[in-house]
């Protein structure tokens, strides 16, 4: 699988590169790359202020499994990161939330049009400005905030694209481990992409059924597909008001196609001709960059969150029809970050992180398993209803001599005690948990940093307050030596 890259590739790796911040390491690895190394790579989003926690834990990932690999087989393996800044997801990149502990979190947003241009032809507004200032105010009060405040202010300029900005930063956190970022939109690499976009085109009616039966014969062992294919259509986005313009799916309608969302339609012979004048013309869907990025770089794995390894798995025939091997997909690490204040709770409560970011209600019943009265709404309502049902049950017969209607005014009486013995015993749970407060305050500023808003930390939390607090270099490096190679489910990262 080792193979020199095309010169043109390495030669505009070189020059995007150049532009970070400077790093022996991955001017060893682009070196290396162009000589025949292999490559692990990942990617996502360019998210403001770098998106979710898990952007990090990606990078990371990548990186300690090159290492391990290179170790293995005793030859180069480079990490990279591709930037998928042909993906139009608005919501996916504007928002960024910095934990504060267990208060509400800081949300920063930017207004980002949802008219389907991708990432690589928008820049940040002047707006980003005010929120580096909101976040400033946050991270100045911290042990190394200005450092990573800093950091990001470089980057994150009005004007300055989102891509540019989120490979800045990213480049700059992993500059020692010398991750290499390639950006799949950069005009150079344009004609590198037009083989792949070609064959998208000439060949999607084939290419469509091989991956409809692949999904068929999933979803007949259980399984669902994570993204769905269209009858006969391409799996290439049309940019049809130019490169920088928003991008639209084509659909098959008879011997043409038209765009998703408008009339218009292409002969298969117009998009073909458009694909050799102005191959920008052209974007990758999800199933479709990975071939992209295997067509161009030797990939002998791919790390990929829960969701990318899952719609893998219906990718078999979309390699076989464009000739790539399909590289190892391993899933990045999961871990989960827990401070002095939350380890401190979970010690109080008898808790394990695991275990306090279990639904609300149990977690609390958890933890005051061992307090006297612990059940006592439960049992309250439980030797209620008994008493109910056996005094309704004495009183029966007689009743139901009445006729149905006696028996239908019976059943209506035991659902309404019933329901006053629920309420009753609800009213006995909230009086308790009220008098152990300093407990379900616990719990509460445990999920807080954990669950927020019931969501999996890695995934709503930026990595702002982590940087500020511990040092944006010693983080990366705690995530970096827990980023243990293969390593299945979510780990606890104490900091």
């Amino acid at each position: 699988m080792a193979r020199p890259l095309v010169p043109q590739l390495s030669d505009s790796l070189e020059t995007q590169n150049a532009r970070y911040e400077k790093s022996v390491a991955r001017d060893t690895h682009l070196r290396a790359l162009r000589a025949g190394a292999l490559a692990v790579v990942t990617g996502q989003q360019t998210g403001l202020f770098l998106g979710p926690l898990y952007t990090v834990y990606k990078a990371a990932s990548t990186i300690r499994l090159a290492r391990w690999l290179a170790e293995k087989w005793g030859t180069p393996v480079v990490p990279v990161f591709w930037l998928q800044t042909e993906d139009h997801d608005a919501a996916e990149i504007s928002v960024c939330h910095v934990s504060r502990g267990g208060d509400e979190p800081l949300s920063l947003e930017l207004p980002v049009a949802s008219d389907a241009v991708p990432v690589a032809h928008r820049v940040l507004p002047v707006g980003v400005t005010e929120l580096i200032t909101r976040l400033g105010e946050l991270l100045s009060r911290l042990p190394h905030g200005d450092e990573h405040l800093s950091c990001l202010a470089r980057h994150y300029v009005p004007g300055a694209g989102w891509g540019q900005a989120f490979a800045g930063v990213l480049a700059t956190l992993f500059a020692p481990e010398g991750l290499v970022l390639v950006d799949p939109r950069d005009p150079a690499l344009a004609p590198l992409a037009a083989p792949v976009h070609r064959r998208a085109l000439a060949e999607a009616a084939p290419i469509a059924r091989a991956l409809s039966e692949r999904v068929h014969a999933l979803e007949a062992q259980g399984w669902r597909a994570s993204v769905h294919v269209r009858e006969d259509a391409p799996l290439s986005f049309l940019h049809p008001d130019g490169p920088a313009g928003p991008r639209f799916r084509l659909a098959a309608a008879g011997s043409t196609f038209v765009e998703v969302g408008r009339s218009r339609t292409h002969t298969i012979a117009e998009l073909l001709a458009l694909v050799d004048r102005e191959p920008r013309a052209f974007s990758t869907s999800a199933l479709l960059r990975p071939i992209l990025q295997d067509t161009w770089l030797p990939t002998v794995a791919y790390v990929g969150g829960p969701g990318e390894v899952a719609y893998f798995a219906q990718m078999a025939p979309l390699y076989a029809a464009f000739d790539v091997a399909m590289p190892i997909v391993v899933p990045r690490n999961r871990l989960r970050l827990v401070d002095d204040a939350t380890r401190r709770a979970l010690t109080r409560r008898g808790l394990t992180a695991a275990a306090a970011c279990g639904p609300l209600d149990t977690v609390l019943a958890a933890a005051l398993a061992g307090e006297p009265g612990a059940a006592d709404g439960e049992r309250i309502v439980e030797r209620l209803v008994e008493e109910i049902d056996r005094a309704l049950d004495g009183v029966a017969p007689g009743v139901r001599d009445a006729g149905d209607r006696g028996a239908r005014a019976l059943e209506k009486t035991r659902r309404t005690m019933a329901r006053a013995a629920g309420k009753l015993g609800r009213n006995v749970d909230r009086a308790r948990l009220l008098r152990h407060r300093d407990v379900v305050e616990d719990i509460c500023s445990v999920q807080a940093r954990l669950l927020p808003r019931g969501v999996p930390q890695e995934r709503f939390f930026g990595l702002a307050s982590y940087a500020a607090r511990y040092g944006q270099r010693t983080f990366v490096e705690r995530v970096l030596a827990a980023a243990e190679p293969l390593r299945i489910g979510v780990e606890d990262l104490e900091l």
